[in-house]
């Protein structure tokens, strides 16, 4: 009986104390607010796991083909809505390496040969532009682009590892 009460009570003190550590600590501690602090051990993780669910839960297929012209006006979205923070075919942003989590390079070689994000279904792709991701500088994009937009750049990053048609090096190749 004096086992089961001793749980119970350092149960309930857990209970209280623990929502007050907590809080003390956000109140006049130094939690991670800032760019250049260290991440809470695990955040990646945690994020990580939710965001793919909820992806994986909501994905769409393409209503749109890989035409062309698709690519091309996806070319165009792309380099004035998605070039500053996530780099060009011949230039790295700056902006986006300096933001955390650091803004991915969609135009750079990353695990086993994969360019930016052409490995990841075309689903995923739009479900990250139309809805962004909280906390990390990624804004949704479906206020300020069409749907048709929003599947044209995606339709376009699944072609990142692909030869790029004159047309396409024309926009987004950064002239020298």
């Amino acid at each position: 009986m004096k086992r089961w009460l001793s749980v119970v009570l350092a149960f309930g003190l857990g209970l209280i104390l623990m929502p007050a550590l907590v809080y003390g600590y956000i109140a006049y501690g130094r939690p991670p607010v800032s760019v250049s602090d260290a991440p809470f051990p695990m955040e990646k993780q945690a994020v990580r796991v939710a965001l793919h669910k909820r992806i994986d839960q909501e994905m769409e297929q393409s209503p749109l083909q890989p035409t062309p012209e698709n690519l091309v006006a996806g070319a165009k979205i792309y380099r004035s809505d998605c070039a500053f923070c996530h780099g060009l075919p011949s230039t790295r942003s700056d902006a986006g390496r300096n933001m955390f989590p650091s803004a991915p390079q969609l135009w750079v070689s990353h695990k086993a040969g994969i360019v930016g994000v052409s490995d990841d279904p075309v689903g995923e792709t739009y479900w990250r532009v139309k809805n962004g991701i909280r906390l990390t500088g990624m804004p949704a994009y479906q206020k300020v682009l069409s749907v048709e937009q929003m599947w044209q750049v995606s339709l376009l990053l699944s072609k990142a590892n692909e030869p790029m048609s004159e047309e396409l090096r024309a926009i987004l190749v950064e002239q020298k």
